[in-house]
């Protein structure tokens, strides 16, 4: 191929001007191949990597001509690779529209290309890395200008011209592949500077160079590849690939060995395979010429890149026999100083000895750190099969993107020769330990950009409860019949608070269990707000009793006292602090909660009518130490059996009716204003609110209504339902702040702040709204709307149905006793105020937030807290 024949009768481009012409002329090129089909793209991609397998010999003459580095042979394999390999594990990858699509969650990818490639090519594989380049560009549909070293610019641009004349006569744009002429820093420097992505392969200043430019750049850094070879290892297989990859274009690939280092077990038989099969040995003078003529002024001399041992020696002033194929120096230093410890890209080895396969490590570490190599290379020869562990080992331990076992570097580091897994490139990524923006092996992912489109779905979502629900009045001893009969428990331990056991509440469960024959203790400490402290020494003794059943008899507090119980008592080695975590999505959360119920079955019991806690998946606990409640939240922690027996509530007193009840209500409301409501929720939620419209008033005013408690007792267990599936709302994280922080009761605080919260989350122009997919818009109005109506509301429009059912639920709230203000429970109004910054932001951050139709900021509650308190706004 003559090189008349190769030149470009295009544009010349030897000075700036004429390149910013070329430039021009590719980017026009580049738009109209940016529509092509993938059918169109394939069609020239095989088209030029055809005709580039077709030129793989006289481009290779070329290269060696040239450049006067390497092997034609070699370089014939080289420039074959690059086309052949490259095309066959591309041919069927898309590349072109649609590349990736997911009906079902709703995404598509599309690949589009980037614009115009940067190729800087090197001296050492002018041909192959320019088919290489150009193939990729071609493959991803983008433009490509090349930048050849001026030692190699004819034969890259010949490898060039071919590709892009066999492209073009496939149907590709003119000009779409371009290159300069006349290359100089000033040029490249341009080439670099205008294009939209640089794709370098060369030395490390001209790596450096693409990634100072300000444009997009991968890179690749240096070589510096050590060959570990365990006492294990195959010798007579490792020797001769290292010799095979030594030898390969005279040692020019970054990827191949620099060093050896043998165990000292093998060392000797190493050295005589190395010997035995054509390899010199330097002596202590030949070796210290050799450092001379290896590194000038501490850079690589490029007159022995990519060549024969003999042509070195006789540079270094002696002489080795003609079929000498590699130069190896017995060396023990890595340190910098060491010149054999460096990157060599010739037929020159390092050897050395280690004492061990931990020494063979330390070395190869150190000839890393210290000589430069980091992110690209390693290689280990070892037993692959019995020495796992020290395959592994050495894995860790090795800051390369690339570790090879029983591989010739070389042709193993470029990938789908020895690996078939392995992606082919002549561009091979170091990561950030080599100063690049890749750790892999270069190909066409890096030259396309993925556009992802991405439509709106909705989550799955659930509808959880207890495994059983038992209800009725009078159903208790009927439901504990299962622990015998069914369930076949054997210890009961039976969690309640000091009124309930002194009072005689536990007497109607411990007389059956004893009926049954089921052995029982009695934990009766639970406070009003139950500690951690108290939850731990119940879990102590639960660790003591060994039960196999576990009930909580009570209201809110002592069931979730019991269900901390039995979380401590069945994993102690959970962090509770790990457990208290807050999520946005129970189902994607940092913390994975323990799988509970594999020591004991967990029933819950209520005694009073509102706080649902025996079919929800929450407890709240409060850290002695610092006063502060922690609501915990995961199914792991519904109860498996609850059993709502309305003869536990009828002697409830009327503020513990009163505050009960309207919690309740407020699970109702907040569960259907709820960004994750659902059908299955509303039903329950909105009848619930029925319920305690109607009977809440006779329960607290006649608490010996049978009716009135039995509806209540199913008003809040629905509730409970509703919330343990939807969630609440920043209602209920203000009130568990309030009650934290100045002991309100519970559902005091929440009716309390009720209405007010309503009011913030009923305007359609709220600065955040709560984010969910199922949320679409802002319509807490509505919702609202829709729970007055069905609890008989009715008004002209929206808003007026809306005041109309604040003021029902503010009369209900008067109903039953609860104050209208803070203030009016006697809390001091400046210390109120010390709290407020520090309880607003601790409200923000509370567990129930987040499913609030409208995402509040911090001073949003903090001006609540406010009209809560003084009963107006501020």
């Amino acid at each position: 191929m003559s090189k008349e024949k190769m030149t470009s009768d295009a544009i010349f481009v030897n000075t700036v001007d004429a390149l910013r012409t070329k430039l021009g002329q590719i980017r026009a090129a580049q738009a109209k191949y940016a529509v092509f089909t993938q059918e169109q793209v394939d069609a020239i991609f095989k088209a030029a990597a055809l005709a580039a397998n077709h030129a793989r010999i006289p481009l290779a003459k070329m290269a060696v001509e040239e450049t006067g580095m390497g092997i034609v042979e070699d370089k014939v394999i080289k420039n074959n690779y690059a086309a052949e390999h490259i095309y066959n594990h591309y041919k069927n990858v898309k590349t072109c529209g649609v590349i990736e699509e997911d009906k079902e969650f709703g995404i598509v990818k599309f690949a589009e290309p980037i614009g115009v490639i940067a190729a800087v090519i090197p001296t050492t594989n002018p041909t192959s890395t320019a088919i290489f380049k150009c193939l990729l560009a071609l493959k991803t549909r983008n433009g490509i200008i090349i930048s050849p070293h001026p030692r190699a610019k004819e034969s890259t641009i010949a490898a060039a011209k071919l590709v892009m004349e066999a492209a073009e006569k496939a149907g590709a744009p003119k000009n779409l592949i371009g290159w300069v002429d006349v290359p100089s820093l000033e040029l490249t420097n341009m080439v670099m500077k205008e294009s939209d992505i640089i794709l370098a392969t060369g030395g490390p200043g001209m790596v450096k160079a693409a990634y100072s430019s300000g444009t997009p750049a991968i890179g690749v850094g240096a070589g510096n590849a050590s060959a570990v070879i365990d006492k294990s290892a195959d010798i007579c297989n490792a020797v001769n690939s290292i010799i095979h990859s030594k030898t390969f274009d005279n040692g020019m690939i970054c990827a191949t060995e620099q060093t050896v280092i043998a165990h000292k077990d093998v060392y000797d038989a190493v050295k005589a395979e190395f010997a035995r099969r054509g390899c010199y040995f330097l002596n202590e003078d030949e070796k210290d010429k050799i450092r001379k003529t290896m590194l000038i002024n501490g850079a690589l001399n490029a007159k022995i890149v990519g060549q024969r041992p003999v042509t070195i020696a006789k540079l270094a002033g002696f002489e080795v026999p003609d079929t000498t194929k590699v130069l190896i120096g017995e060396v023990e230093s890595t340190s910098v100083d060491e010149a054999f410890a460096h990157e060599k890209l010739t037929t020159i080895l390092a050897m050395y000895k280690a004492e061990s396969f931990e020494d063979a490590m330390d070395k190869a570490e150190q000839l890393l750190n210290n000589a430069g190599g980091l992110g690209h290379t390693s290689s280990l020869w070892i037993d692959n099969v019995h020495e796992r562990e020290k395959l592994l080992q050495f894995a860790d331990r090795m800051k390369t993107c690339r570790v090879l076992v029983n591989t010739p570097s070389s042709l193993g580091g470029i990938g789908d020769l020895y690996n078939f897994k392995f992606t082919p490139s002549l561009t091979l990524g170091c990561g950030s330990w080599g100063g690049n923006s890749v750790s892999e092996n270069v190909g066409v992912k890096h030259l396309l950009n993925i556009k992802t489109v991405a439509e709106r779905r909705e989550n799955m979502l659930w509808f959880r409860t207890p495994q059983k629900v038992y209800f009725k009045k009078g159903c208790l001893p009927v439901a504990l019949d299962e622990l015998h009969t069914v369930l076949g428990k054997k210890r009961v331990f039976l969690v309640t608070d000091s009124f309930l056991y002194k009072n005689g509440f536990t007497k109607v469960i411990t007389d059956k269990l004893t009926e049954m024959g089921i052995a029982y203790t009695v934990f009766s400490d639970v406070e009003p707000d139950p500690t951690l402290l108290s939850a731990q020494k119940g879990a102590e003794q639960m660790r003591t009793f060994e039960p196999d059943c576990i009930i909580a008899l009570g209201g809110g507090s002592a069931m979730d006292a019991g269900k901390i119980m039995w979380v401590l008592y069945e994993h102690p080695e959970a962090d509770f602090l790990d457990m208290a975590m807050r999520f946005i999505d129970i189902r994607k959360r940092v913390y994975t909660f323990p799988k509970m119920g594999e020591k004991a079955y967990f029933i819950a019991i209520p005694t009073s009518s509102g706080t649902g806690s025996e079919v929800t998946p929450f407890a709240v606990i409060t850290d002695q130490e610092t006063g502060h409640k922690y609501p915990l939240a995961d199914y792991e922690l519904l109860p498996n059996m609850a059993i709502v027996d309305t003869d536990l509530m009828m002697s409830a007193p009327k503020g513990l009716t009163a505050a009960s009840g309207y919690d309740a209500m407020v699970h109702a409301l907040e569960a259907y204003a709820s960004v994750m409501a659902t059908d299955y929720t509303d039903g329950l939620a909105v009848r619930a609110m029925q319920l305690i419209f109607r009977y809440l008033p006779i329960a607290y005013n006649d608490g010996s209504d049978v009716q009135a408690r039995e509806k209540m007792a199913s008003a809040a267990t629905m509730a409970g339902m509703a919330f343990a599936n939807a969630f609440l709302g920043v209602c209920h994280s203000m009130a568990h702040k309030l009650g934290a922080y100045h002991h309100l009761p519970h559902g005091v605080a929440n009716a309390l702040l009720l209405t007010i919260v309503m009011r913030f989350n009923a305007d359609d122009k709220p600065r955040k709204m709560g984010t969910f997919s199922q949320y679409q818009y802002p319509h807490a109005l509505e919702r609202y709307c829709e729970c007055a109506l069905a609890c008989g509301v009715t008004g002209r429009d929206d808003q007026e149905i809306f005041e109309k059912f604040l003021k029902k639920l503010e009369d209900l709230r008067d109903v039953v006793g609860i104050r209208k203000t803070i203030r009016d429970y006697g809390i001091d109004e400046q210390t109120f105020l010390n709290s407020l910054d520090r309880m607003s932001e601790d409200a923000f951050d509370d567990q129930c937030t987040g499913a609030n139709p409208r995402y509040p900021l911090i001073s949003e509650i903090r001006e609540m807290y406010l009209e809560a308190y003084y009963g107006e706004k501020q």
